[in-house]
This record gives structure tokens, C-alpha cells and sequence, in this order.
């Protein structure tokens, strides 16, 4: 039988990303000249890339040019991310007492070398067994593919297993892998 694991999300669950992603958000969307507004921000919040770029299409009016706006966007943020992303309140203390109890990992709609390099920036190096980002997987956030491969990896049945969760795209997607969700329920990010 397969062991049970413990699964986090990464941005604003482990790592206070949010206001780095909602900044490059913010850039992005004055340098095509539209208002970035809550409503916005809310939307961005926990997509994958595929939809993150329809909604950036949609609403700067370049159809055809999904891919590339994520990939302005991810530009925008890297530096953002990768360099200010602190831990979340309790995060660290949190990942070092599950600790060698369990086996755990991320599951990240974030690109994975984004999201290795803020952890081990905010000190969490070598704490998990297994890293993914979005790009790991083809479908990622609300597809339960990112859950299950993290879950495969740490050796663990999901069903077995437990994510943590801070948005509602990433609690549907541990749901449909058949995972136990905590949903970690903080302060809707302002945008910035």
C-alpha cells in the first residue's frame, strides 16, 4: 500500500507571492493601456497558463497572442518572485515539522524553475521530495494531472493523501485527484 503525503500549493500558500504576481499583473496591463482592476486580479488568481492567456487576450484584444502574453507576463513577474517572495506566517515552521513524518511536495500553476528558485531563496531548499510547476504537466490547475503526478512521485495514493489550498482553481484540482483538501482561506490579495 502506498504511503500518504502532504501536497502544498506554492504561491500565497507557502510564499507571500501574491503581491509580486498582482505588481507584474499590474505592469502588464498598463503597458496595453487597460485599467488592472480587482475584478482582475481576482481572475488571475490561481489560473493556469492556457487560461491566464485567454483572459489577457480577451481583455487587451489580441487574439492569437495567448502564449506570448503569458510568457510577457511570466517575464514581468520573475524577477518579482524569484528575488521578494517571502514565507507565509508559519509556512516554514509548518514544512520543517511534517518533515521526514511524511513525504511531501508542491503542486504549482507557477513555471517550476520560478517556483524552486523563490523556495530556495526563502528557505525552503531541500525540503520537499517533489517540486512541480505548471509546466510539468499538459493540463494543468483545475486538471488534477499536477496533484496526481506529485503524489505518484512522492510514492503516495492520492486518495491517501492531503493538499493544501488556497484558491478555489487549486482545491477543485485536489478534489478531482481524490486528495483530502485543507483549504487555507487568507485575506483576499489587494492589488498593488
Amino acid at each position: 500500500m502506498a504511503s500518504s503525503a502532504v501536497v502544498f500549493d506554492c504561491d500565497g500558500l507557502l510564499l507571500d507571492t501574491e503581491s509580486c504576481w498582482s505588481r507584474g499583473e499590474k505592469a502588464l496591463f498598463e503597458a496595453y493601456g487597460v485599467e488592472f482592476t480587482p475584478e482582475h486580479d481576482q481572475q488571475l488568481l490561481g489560473a493556469g497558463g492556457e487560461e491566464v492567456g485567454r483572459l489577457l487576450a480577451r481583455v487587451f484584444e489580441q487574439p492569437g497572442r495567448e502564449d506570448a502574453l503569458v510568457e510577457e507576463l511570466i517575464s514581468l513577474c520573475w524577477e518579482e518572485v524569484t528575488t521578494k517572495a517571502e514565507p507565509m506566517p508559519g509556512a516554514l515552521a509548518l514544512v520543517k515539522e511534517l518533515h521526514g513524518s511524511a513525504p511531501i511536495g508542491v503542486a504549482s500553476n507557477s513555471p517550476r524553475a520560478m517556483v524552486e528558485a523563490a523556495l530556495q531563496r526563502a528557505g525552503f531548499d531541500g525540503a520537499f521530495g517533489v517540486v512541480l510547476g505548471a509546466d510539468d504537466v499538459a493540463c494543468p490547475k483545475p486538471d488534477p494531472e499536477i496533484y496526481v503526478s506529485a503524489c505518484e512521485g512522492l510514492g503516495a495514493a492520492p486518495e491517501e493523501s492531503v493538499a493544501l489550498e488556497d484558491s478555489q482553481t487549486g482545491v477543485a484540482a485536489a478534489r478531482a485527484a481524490g486528495m483530502y483538501v485543507i483549504g487555507v482561506c487568507l485575506p483576499t490579495r489587494a492589488s498593488s
